[in-house]
């Protein structure tokens, strides 16, 4: 018996990397796994040994989603959802980032959150409801010059999960962020891979962050930003609470839900 048995668990970016590290974990605990990536040949190929629901599809494209969802309605619905795709840029220099290279990071690693998000949040709820866990980074709660817009992306993306998460409690939906270091995928280029392995520095595993994912989405907690490096068990990120006005009384005026912290814990 696996923690997924009978549940149906979507993951974009499925074809290599912590997508596929993260399909293959929740096969193997029971669930039916729709592994979704823009190369859908690649994907097929890589999911076929366990199984998974192979589909083609750009996630920063809206219409794109109609297609992940059929695929889940004829597995029975949806329970579970990792939104991992993402890219970087590569340019460390604002004033050589190129127009096609700002919006296709902000397709991929924003719009794909959003819409993903948008898409299946009606489909878990009807379930009773469901988890949602996002690949952010490290990049997403510290600054990383070598790639500032992939620095933004990944800051909208943690910012996206922790104002989200207290609206997605009253449909029984969790959704947090996992935020990895260094993960070894395909993603870093192989010559930068050599010289961090020579120099000694330590990759995370992908399987690593495939298990801080399946803790998520196995935790009654919701809104944190998880942090896995290698080495050390996953953490949620304790962010510090932003001043408020002097006014006495001011903040009690806030909405509530207004401030929460990591783990959806509201204040008041």
């Amino acid at each position: 018996m696996g923690v997924l048995d009978g549940k149906v668990a979507v993951v974009t970016g499925a074809a290599s990397g912590i997508g596929l590290a993260t399909a293959r974990r929740f096969a193997e605990e029971g669930a039916s796994v729709v592994a979704v990536d823009l190369d859908g040949a690649k994907a097929a190929d890589a999911v076929a040994p366990f199984g998974a629901t192979a589909v083609q599809a750009d996630v920063g494209d809206p219409v794109s989603w109609g297609a992940i969802v059929d695929a889940c309605r004829a597995l029975g619905g949806a329970d579970v959802v990792h939104l991992n795709a993402g890219t970087t840029t590569g340019q460390p220099d604002i004033t050589q980032l190129t127009i096609e290279q700002y919006r296709r990071i902000m397709g991929v690693n924003v719009d794909g959150v959003v819409f993903g998000t948008r898409a299946m949040v009606p489909e878990l709820a009807q379930r009773g409801g469901g988890a949602i866990v996002v690949t952010a980074s490290l990049a997403g709660i510290v600054a990383f010059p070598g790639d500032p817009v992939y620095t933004l992306t990944k800051h909208a993306v943690v910012g996206f999960v922790r104002a989200l998460a207290p609206r997605l409690e009253e449909l029984h939906v969790t959704i947090d962020a996992v935020c990895p270091g260094l993960v070894d995928t395909p993603l870093i280029d192989g010559e930068v891979r050599d010289a961090l392995v020579a120099s000694g520095f330590p990759l995370v595993d992908p399987g690593a962050v495939a298990d801080a994912v399946l803790g998520c989405v196995t935790s009654e907690g919701t809104g944190a930003a998880v942090v896995v490096q290698p080495g050390r068990e996953p953490v949620a990120y304790r962010f510090g609470r932003a001043p408020g006005p002097r006014q006495p009384g001011a903040e009690g005026r806030l909405p509530p839900g207004w401030l929460a912290d990591p783990a959806g814990e509201r204040r008041r």
